[in-house]
């Protein structure tokens, strides 16, 4: 069978009426549980409290195999009765938000107001209420499912749950598959990696009074040219590459040159032979930057040295058209009446693409918005919501193999 015919097959099977009954009889628990989540703190590097919440979660669920790995990931099995092949379907703890964050849940009608509501604890709630649905059906699959909750998916946490996962575990090399849920809409299926480097360069010189050390080299000036030769490269746009420099801090006084000045950049590309092309442009700059200054100003005091630390790096990776599990993930939303688009991003599926193991990004069910903002929501209307759900539980089906179908 095509994708689109595994994909009306489960869908025409009584087991998975029963499965998607039972997600709407339920969805009150499941609304409860993002609730449960979303007030449970989990900011960058800090999700040790939510990372326990759900590991007992996953327990009461019933899967085998349940523990934490050492960087803090949580998971468990739902076994199949196939060989040990494997299908991941991960949603991440953390959140952008830092610890003190106000995440109380506001409700107004059908909508949930909360930091972290929507990215990504509705989609850890949704993949419990996938469990139960799996299990009050009987529904048997020939791959084993792991369901994991992994930490490090923001920001500077780097990817750094997932991959760990990946150089790790045990499970590796039985991973055939990859899924994260992570956002509540369906129609865009993230198919390719927008891969980054970070980096927090600090230009340091001797400093000095501004009017009485005035002819001495100064950070600033460093730091100046560097952002201005940055932003002069020309970047394509096919493949997506961009460049930011983001952050900015240093000097103590409006009256003495900076001993020290700090800017944070931002290097990204879909390609990753375009972000290795950007990345040594802009460490190229860097050292124009600090030659240029010294040349420029007396270093009798001491001259500009730039210390370069790399902070983030996210590989690139694609999923590419024709892959299976790109066409049974738009065979799935296609049948809930859904127009299916394929995107770039940067999420969890960028490691296991940079390793060549077929991944997506896939939603929750839902709307959502206000992402890594104070006033994020999520609409849990039930209508909605169990569309965009059976949509993600009929790929994962059709991915791990339901039993008698296909």
């Amino acid at each position: 069978m095509n994708a689109s015919e595994t994909i009306a097959a489960i869908r025409a099977d009584a087991r998975f009426a029963k499965a998607t009954e039972t997600l709407a009889a339920e969805h009150g628990r499941t609304v409860q549980d993002v609730i449960t989540l979303t007030e449970i703190p989990s900011p960058p590097f800090g999700e040790e409290q939510r990372a326990a919440a759900y590991l007992d979660m996953l327990k009461a669920h019933g899967l085998e195999d349940v523990e934490q790995d050492a960087i803090g990931n949580v998971m468990g099995i739902r076994r199949g009765y196939g060989n040990g092949e494997m299908l991941v379907v991960a949603a991440h703890l953390d959140t952008v938000f830092p610890a003190g964050t106000d995440v109380r849940v506001r409700r107004d009608g059908t909508k949930l107001f909360a930091p972290g509501v929507s990215d990504d604890t509705w989609s850890l709630a949704v993949n419990l209420a996938f469990l139960r649905a799996l299990d009050a059906a009987g529904i048997r699959t020939r791959q084993d499912i792991l369901f994991l909750g992994d930490v490090g998916e923001e920001g500077l946490g780097d990817l750094r749950g997932v991959r760990h996962f990946f150089e790790h575990s045990r499970y590796r090399p039985r991973v055939r598959h990859f899924l994260t849920v992570d956002s509540p809409q369906v129609e865009q299926i993230v198919s390719g990696g927008v891969g980054s480097r970070r980096y927090r360069v600090t230009f340091r010189g001797p400093g000095g009074h501004s009017y009485a050390a005035f002819g001495l080299v100064n950070p600033m000036y460093a730091m100046a040219e560097a952002a201005r030769g940055l932003a002069a490269v020309e970047v394509p746009r096919n493949p997506p590459t961009t460049h930011c420099v983001s952050v900015v801090s240093g000097g103590t006084s409006i009256n003495a040159i900076a001993n020290a000045v700090t800017i944070e950049v931002d290097l990204r590309s879909a390609s990753a032979a375009e972000l290795e092309k950007l990345d040594k442009a802009f460490l190229a700059i860097v050292e124009k930057a600090v030659a240029t200054e010294n040349t420029a100003r007396s270093t009798q005091a001491g001259s500009i040295v730039a210390e370069i630390a790399r902070v983030g790096d996210r590989p690139a990776g694609e999923t590419p058209a024709g892959s299976p599990i790109r066409d049974i993930a738009a065979a799935a939303v296609t049948a809930e009446g859904y127009s299916p688009s394929f995107e770039f991003s940067s999420t969890d599926a960028n490691v296991p693409m940079s390793l060549g193991i077929p991944a997506l990004k896939v939603g929750a069910g839902g709307r959502g918005g206000r992402a890594h903002s104070l006033e994020e929501w999520l609409d849990v209307e039930p209508t909605e919501c169990l569309r965009g759900m059976r949509s993600t539980l009929a790929a994962i089906l059709a991915l791990a193999g339901m039993e008698g179908v296909g």
